[in-house]
């Protein structure tokens, strides 16, 4: 009989660990593809098992500090510190930069409860709620409950976008507005889903909250009608989400940290969101099931059911009734649900009673699992499928890009190019223009680049990719120029806009500021405004000087905005013209660039800036800029040289950031091969 026992003891101990290294065996190729730091800790809160990678280091939180904020807050609330049902006021000196609706959809003056701020700082990140929140609670608060959990690692420094009220300074250095461990997340959200902190109305509050997070990253690439309760975190470096997965099997806690991310970018395809939502997928199909439901569909659906078929029953009958129910395509099979299979049985003369049972599910037809209709088989069988014809063995390589050019760089003369009148989104390559305008103006007058540039609100808070100089913090004009070039600092070309857009004369005014040199970009938003809008003017004159006749600029930097344009061949005249500018050939050539800026209150500090363009790593290359958004791809405009002879190379388009260098360098030695 014991040595059963023990035998069966056996067993259970090698199918946990085989669960183990089964979970293991799923997220660590995840973990160790992505270019930046990662961090994760899982745990089935009913089952126990659990995963961990790196997960007691301190890393930053970016916004998911805004959960314990909320912790605290309810904690407060409950020993009647403070009440929920207070009222506060959003006043301008409350806006915040960042993440939110209050700033940019509130007037000044409006007024709501503690308990919606509370709403707002969570479901939308939003970064002036919180700040009114961790006024009422105080600043400290957070971090004290935090220690008193046993949490040390998990920590609020400061108010959001306030860097002067940080209560922990060298901690902000390091971490910026909070700092936690993927384990400690855990453990806070464990105790939130088991009702162990605070009151079981306050978890139950909270965890409404969490499935509120307007941000789906953890819920993206799971089955419909799985709920999430969670608070992501985004800051340029920083991607961070915590929460709970609601799956059939029991609740799982899941906490992804990453930091230093390559992929800087502002958009879904961000490699550390990827990430996030690919991890959550593996970790659900772990405990669930590859496909997150039983591999035998159920005979009928009813009320209660859940999952991607009740979601394809939905969009069915919203494009197959008339009047369409309008039901929200969730894959939760409710009472609007359920009323809606009714009125579809009652048109169809079938029997009534709300269950899709296979009657209905035959009268109903193929059913839409995608948001556009799919064509019948005998139609996609009948389809005759048009064919290229095969590459031809002569000419230029084949490339990615949407549109590329090749020109003499001695001359500027355009010698070959594929679509390159072509009128294209062009991203951060606009920034070519912004600093051949300041280098022009340094030209005329040296002095320039001992002028201060004082960022403004507006300048730091510009999203995307950034030269991180913060609100008040001043820096020369020599200097920002390689934070403009090198790490493509969107907020330096807000910056560069504001402080000497009011040389120029605004084609929207038709006046001209007779201001001149000193320290600029003080004024109100309008003139901000107006100044960065004569800086665009002076943009889209300089372009008409070197006939650029494909190209017009809505903004300084390259971010999405209708009408900012360009094409291959127009960059090539940009390059050749901006090329010829001594300063600007040095800071595009430039691989990193270390500088000092200065705080409001006499601070000094360090900042290092680099440069994207990975062909300044080759000899033979010297500039000049690269851009990506996902509007419009990743594009390169290049200066290479070989044996004497320099050319200019545009690629617009291409697939991924790597395909541009790829695509620029084929098409450099194709052109070096061809006769002069």
């Amino acid at each position: 009989m014991f040595r059963r026992m023990l035998f069966a003891f056996a067993l259970v101990c090698l199918a946990k660990l085989a669960a183990a290294q089964s979970l293991s065996e799923r997220l660590m190729p995840l973990i160790s593809a992505h270019e930046g730091d990662v961090a994760v800790a899982v745990k089935h809160l009913k089952t126990g098992e659990s995963f961990s990678h790196k997960a007691d280091e301190a890393m930053p939180t970016a916004s998911l500090i805004k959960l314990p904020v909320m912790v605290e807050a309810y904690r407060q609330a409950s020993e009647g510190k403070i009440d929920l049902k207070t009222m506060v006021t959003f006043d301008d000196d409350d806006k915040t930069p960042g993440s939110g609706i209050l700033s940019t959809q509130f007037s000044s003056g409006a007024t709501f409860t503690l308990r919606d701020a509370i709403r707002l700082m969570i479901a939308y990140s939003d970064n002036s709620a919180t700040n009114l929140v961790v006024e009422k609670i105080g600043l400290p608060a957070t971090t004290e409950l935090m220690d008193k959990l046993g949490l040390p690692n998990t920590r609020l420094h400061a108010f959001v976008f306030r860097p002067m009220s940080s209560i922990a300074p060298e901690r902000s250095k390091k971490f910026g507005l909070g700092s936690t461990t993927a384990s400690e997340m855990i453990r806070l959200v464990e105790m939130i889903q088991g009702k162990k902190i605070v009151t079981p109305e306050a978890c139950d509050a909270m965890l409404d909250h969490l499935r509120h997070c307007e941000d789906k990253r953890l819920s993206k690439l799971l089955p419909a009608g799985v709920k999430v309760a969670h608070k992501t975190g985004s800051v340029a470096v920083v991607r961070t989400d915590a929460g709970l997965i609601e799956a059939k099997s029991g609740p799982i806690a899941i906490c992804v940290l990453t930091n230093n991310n390559k992929d800087q970018r502002w958009s879904d395809e961000n490699a550390g969101e990827v990430l996030t939502s690919k991890i959550a997928r593996a970790v659900y199909e772990h405990f669930e099931g590859s496909a997150g439901d039983s591999t035998k569909q159920p005979s009928e659906l009813k009320k209660g059911a859940e999952g991607q078929l009740v979601q394809a029953v939905q969009r069915t009958l919203n494009a197959r009734m008339s009047p369409s129910p309008n039901l929200s395509e969730d894959g939760d099979f409710g009472p609007a649900t359920e009323s809606a299979v009714r009125a579809f049985q009652v048109a169809q003369k079938l029997t009534v009673s709300g269950v899709v049972n296979a009657e209905t599910f035959k009268a109903l037809g193929p059913l839409l699992f995608d948001d556009a209709k799919q064509p019948s088989p005998e139609e996609i069988n009948s389809a005759t499928l048009s064919r290229e014809s095969r590459e031809s063995l002569e000419g230029p390589p084949l490339t990615t890009c949407k549109a590329w050019a090749i020109a003499d760089a001695t001359t500027g003369k355009l010698l070959w190019g594929k679509k390159e009148g072509d009128r294209l989104d062009i991203a951060s390559t606009t920034k070519m223009m912004t600093a051949y305008i300041v280098c022009q103006l340094a030209k005329d007058d040296p002095g320039v680049l001992n002028e201060i540039v004082t960022f403004s609100e507006a300048a730091d808070k510009t999203s995307g990719s950034t030269a991180d100089v913060r609100t008040g913090e001043k820096v020369s004009v020599g200097e920002l120029l390689y934070g403009l070039l090198l790490p493509s600092g969107n907020d330096a070309a807000a910056a560069f806009a504001e402080h000497f857009g009011d040389r120029f004369a605004s084609q929207e005014s038709g006046v001209r500021s007779q201001a001149s040199g000193g320290d600029r970009g003080q004024g109100t938003e309008n003139r901000r405004q107006g100044s960065a809008a004569g800086f665009v003017a002076e943009m889209n004159r300089r372009a008409g000087e070197l006939e650029m006749k494909d190209t017009h600029y809505e903004n300084p930097h390259g971010l999405p905005a209708a009408g900012h344009q360009s094409s291959a061949r127009d960059l090539v005249k940009l390059a050749f013209a901006a090329m010829g500018n001594p300063l600007f050939r040095k800071c595009v050539g430039t691989r990193q660039h270390g500088a000092k800026v200065t705080g409001e209150s006499g601070y000094e500090r360090n900042v290092v800036w680099k440069n994207t363009n990975k062909l300044l790593g080759i000899e033979g290359y010297s500039g000049v800029k690269t851009g990506t958004t996902t509007a419009a791809g990743a594009c390169l405009v290049s200066w290479g040289e070989r044996e004497g002879r320099e050319l200019i190379v545009v690629v617009l388009g291409a697939t991924h950031t790597d395909a541009r260098y790829v695509d620029a360098r084929n098409l450099f030695r194709w052109a070096w091969g061809q006769k002069p």
